[in-house]
């Protein structure tokens, strides 16, 4: 196995809050796994958890590549990018007053992706055309659908080997939000990623997951090995589909 995520018995949250509880799951190399659960549940935490922005109080998180393995919870934040994981947070996070450009610039900042600018750079205005023709423009002043793809573009400027993908669908119309899914599937298979998405949308999620968990109260309540164990199961009937 050339690349694998393992999260096991993490207990994390904000002071007296916890927010994740002996939380569990993995992400083998080029699934795509969804994290499935209505807001407030611990998605962002889990995902922050693995990025370095939040410790556990416990448990592990390992990542493996080529057979080596690494601890995330021992890592910086830096170091964990450097391994090549990506965050396309909720959100979007971009630098308003930075233009479109300059934001993919800085997403070219870990060493290993900087001989790669040019390449990427291409790619991402060859995979997101309205950037390029944008190029220029203030990110602040984008639709919220064209800062997504400005999100989704800068983390690709890593050279990432695993993109985490937190709640791509929020503030979104229903369209933009079908536009962006069918965007990260095309992304992941084009250039063979490993994804982990965070998402509260269940019909959107199980267009492109191979996989799934269900997040309730910080606890994982159900592992679908399949779309259709995901659908079957009673709480996404209830919950998401409305059959229950």
């Amino acid at each position: 196995m050339a690349l694998e995520l393992t999260v096991s018995g993490v207990d994390a949250g904000y002071g007296a809050v916890r927010a994740l509880h002996d939380f569990s799951l993995s992400v083998h190399e080029k699934e795509t796994v969804a994290l499935l659960g209505t807001n407030g549940n611990g998605k962002s935490t889990l995902m922050k958890c693995v990025m370095g922005i939040v410790r556990p109080t416990s448990g592990k998180i390992e990542l493996k590549i080529e057979n080596k393995s690494h601890d995330l919870t021992k890592l910086s934040t830096e170091e964990i990018v450097n391994l090549g994981v990506a965050l396309v947070p909720e959100g979007r996070r971009l630098f308003p007053k930075l233009t479109v450009e300059e934001n993919l610039l800085l997403g070219a900042f870990r060493p290993q992706a900087r001989a790669d600018i040019a390449k990427n750079l291409a790619l991402c205005y060859e995979t997101f055309e309205v950037l390029k023709e944008r190029r220029r423009q203030l990110a602040g002043s984008m639709s919220g659908g064209q800062q997504q793809m400005l999100a989704i573009a800068r983390a690709l400027m890593s050279s990432p080997k695993l993109l985490l993908v937190d709640e791509p669908s929020v503030g979104l119309s229903p369209l933009l939000v079908s536009n962006t899914v069918t965007m990260i599937k095309s992304l992941k298979d084009k250039y063979g990623l490993t994804v982990l998405m965070a998402e509260q949308n269940f019909h959107q999620a199980i267009r492109i997951a191979d996989r799934g968990y269900i997040i309730v109260h910080g606890e994982i309540v159900f592992e679908g090995k399949s779309v259709a164990e995901l659908q079957n199961n009673p709480l996404v009937k209830n919950y998401y589909l409305g059959t229950g």
